[in-house]
C-alpha cells in the first residue's frame, strides 16, 4: 500500500506507520455508534445548584485555589470564515443591483444580510471598517446610500481591508466599551484575571492557534497585556501551541485507498478538535479551565460566568480531594468498610453503573484503583434551547460498565428507535464549559492519551482538486478523547453560553 517514499513522508512528519494503517482500517470498517442507556437529567446525572450553594462554592474555591497552579486553555485555532458565510455569498451577487433587490426580498437568509446592514453601527468593528473605507475615499454611510455593498464587504472581509474573512475569531472585535473595543482574546484575558489566578497573581492562559495566525496572536497579546496587567493587578503568562502535525489523519479516496496529491504524495488533513488532546497533555497544572474562543460576554454580564466557573472549580477540587483520600487508603491497605464506601461512592457520586461482581479483595482493589485513578472533569451543561452540540448521557463502555459521557450526534444511531428516543429525551447540551484535573494522587501528570476511546472518531466526505475524498476526525476533545475520564455534570445558566457562530450573533443583546 505504501511506497518507500510514502513511509519517509509519514515518518518525517512525525506520524506512526501503524497508526496510519489503523486509520485506513477505520475508513474501511467505519466507527461504531455509542450505545446510549439514558439521558443524564437533573434528577439523575446532572447536579443542580441553588444560589446559596453557588455562593458557598465561590468562597470555597477562592480559598482552595490560592496555592494551585491554574491554566485557562482556549482552543482558538479556527479562522472566522464561517462567521461570514452569508456575507461572502452576498458579495458574489453584489454587482447586479436587480439581483440584489430580488434576492433580499425573497430569501430568509438574506434577511440576515439586511439586519447586518441595518445595524452595522452596532458592531464593535464599525469604526475600523469606516476608517478603512475612508482611506479609499468612501465611507460606510456613502456605501449604504449608493447600495455599494461590494465595497463595504470587501473592506471588511478581504486582505486589502480588515481581512476579517480570513482572520481567526480571537482577533476580531466583539464588544464595545466606553473607552475601548475588545477582541475575544481581550475578553479571555479579562475572564482569566477574574477566576484563573495562580500563585503570586499569575494568570496562565494557553491558546491553541493555527500556524498562519500565531504571529498575529503574539503581536496582539504583546500590545494589550501591559494595560490588562495594570487594570487587573495581575501578571499574565500567555503561551501558544499549534495542532501537532503527527495528529493529522490520512485521507483516502472513495475506494478507501490513500488519497494522493497531484505530485503523488499522501494527503494528510487536520483531525478536528480531538487532536488538541495532545496539546492539553502538555499542560502542567493542578486545574485547567477549558472554554472556546468565541464564548465570551462584556464585563456587565460576566458575573454569572465568573461565579459558575469558580463553583465548578470548587466542585472539582472537592471531588479530587475525596478521590485522592480513597487512593491513599487503597495504598495503605483499605478495610472492608472503606472498600464498601468506595464502591458506593463510585456508584452514587461518580454515577458508574453496572459495576461487575467483585468477589475477592484483590479484585475490588484493582477495580477501584482503575476507576478512581484517572483524570477528572466537571462539565457545565445548559438547558437545551435548540442550540447544536453534544449532550450529557449515560453510555455503555467497553468493559460493560455505564458512565456519564458527552455524546455528539454523529455518535448516535438515529436509525434505531430506542437510541433516537434516548437522544430526544436529553434536557441539556454541552456548551464546552469544562474544569479539569490532570494530575494523579501522587502529583504526577496523567498521560491523557491513554484515556481516549479510539472508536469514537468521525468520517466525512470532502474534496480536493475536484476529487471526492474521505476525511477522518479523531475522537472529539470533550467526547471521545475524554471518554475514560471521571465526569460530573453540573447545570450552568444559559447566560454563561454566548457563542458567536455568525457575525449577526454579535448583534444579540448579550454582546451589545
Amino acid at each position: 500500500m505504501f511506497t518507500e517514499s510514502d513511509i519517509t513522508q509519514i515518518t518525517d512528519r512525525g506520524s506512526i506507520l501503524d497508526m496510519v494503517h489503523t486509520q485506513i482500517d477505520n475508513f474501511k470498517k467505519g466507527f461504531p455508534f455509542l450505545q446510549l442507556e439514558s439521558a443524564a437529567i437533573p434528577s439523575d446525572g446532572i447536579l443542580i445548584l441553588d444560589e446559596e450553594e453557588v455562593h458557598q462554592l465561590v468562597v470555597e474555591y477562592d480559598q482552595m485555589a490560592k496555592n494551585k497552579q491554574i491554566v485557562k486553555f482556549v482552543p482558538a485555532s479556527g479562522a472566522a470564515s464561517r462567521m461570514f458565510k452569508l456575507l461572502f455569498s452576498f458579495l458574489e451577487i453584489c454587482h447586479d443591483p436587480n439581483r440584489v433587490k430580488s434576492e433580499m426580498e425573497k430569501a430568509d437568509d438574506l434577511q440576515s444580510i439586511k439586519a447586518f446592514f441595518d445595524r452595522i453601527s452596532d458592531f464593535a468593528f464599525y469604526n475600523d471598517l469606516n476608517e478603512t473605507l475612508l482611506e479609499q475615499g468612501k465611507s460606510i454611510d456613502s456605501c449604504l446610500a449608493t447600495a455599494d455593498f461590494a465595497s463595504l464587504l470587501k473592506a471588511l472581509l478581504e486582505p486589502e481591508g480588515l481581512d476579517y474573512g480570513n482572520s481567526p475569531k480571537g482577533l476580531l472585535k466583539f464588544h464595545t466599551y466606553e473607552y475601548e473595543t475588545r477582541t475575544s482574546v481581550m475578553e479571555h484575558l479579562a475572564e482569566g484575571a477574574l477566576y484563573a489566578q495562580s500563585v503570586n497573581n499569575v494568570v496562565n492562559i494557553h491558546f491553541t492557534v493555527s500556524p498562519e495566525h500565531k504571529e498575529k496572536f503574539q503581536h496582539h497579546i504583546w500590545q494589550i497585556v501591559p494595560d490588562y496587567e495594570k487594570l487587573y493587578g495581575v501578571k499574565y503568562n500567555i503561551s501558544f501551541s499549534e495542532q501537532k502535525a503527527f495528529t493529522d489523519t490520512i485521507a483516502v479516496d472513495m475506494m478507501d485507498e490513500p488519497f494522493r496529491n497531484q505530485d503523488g504524495s499522501l494527503l494528510f488533513r487536520p483531525a478536528g478538535h480531538g487532536a488538541l488532546i495532545a496539546n492539553l497533555n502538555d499542560i502542567d497544572a493542578d486545574v485547567v479551565f477549558i472554554k472556546n474562543i468565541d464564548n465570551v460576554v462584556p464585563d456587565k454580564l460576566k458575573l454569572y460566568t465568573i461565579a459558575y466557573k469558580k463553583a465548578l472549580g470548587a466542585i472539582l477540587l472537592d471531588f479530587q480531594e475525596k478521590i485522592f483520600n480513597f487512593l491513599h487508603q487503597l495504598d495503605a491497605g483499605a478495610s472492608k468498610d472503606q472498600i464498601d464506601e468506595m464502591v458506593a461512592y463510585i456508584s452514587d457520586e461518580l454515577k458508574l453503573k453496572h459495576i461487575p461482581d467483585l468477589n475477592s479483595y484483590e479484585e475490588k482493589i484493582a477495580f477501584l484503583k482503575q476507576k478512581l485513578n484517572r483524570p477528572l472533569r466537571i462539565c457545565g451543561m445548559v438547558k437545551n434551547e435548540g442550540e447544536p452540540g453534544g449532550g450529557p448521557f449515560y453510555a455503555r463502555n467497553n468493559d460493560s460498565t455505564i458512565s456519564l459521557q458527552i455524546v455528539e450526534s454523529s455518535q448516535i444511531d438515529f436509525s434505531k428507535e430506542d437510541q433516537k428516543s434516548v437522544a430526544n429525551s436529553a434536557t441539556h447540551f454541552n456548551p464546552v464549559d469544562l474544569v479539569c484535573a490532570v494530575k494523579n494522587y501522587e502529583g504526577a501528570k496523567f498521560d491523557l492519551t491513554k484515556y481516549v476511546d479510539p472508536q469514537t472518531g468521525f468520517i466525512s466526505i470532502k474534496s480536493k482538486d475536484g476529487q471526492d475524498l474521505k476525511a477522518q476526525e479523531l475522537p472529539g476533545l470533550w467526547n471521545g478523547s475524554m471518554s475514560d475520564w471521571n465526569t460530573i455534570f453540573v447545570e450552568v445558566p444559559i447566560s454563561t453560553f454566548n457563542p458567536v457562530k455568525t457575525v449577526n450573533d454579535l448583534l444579540r443583546p448579550q454582546h451589545q
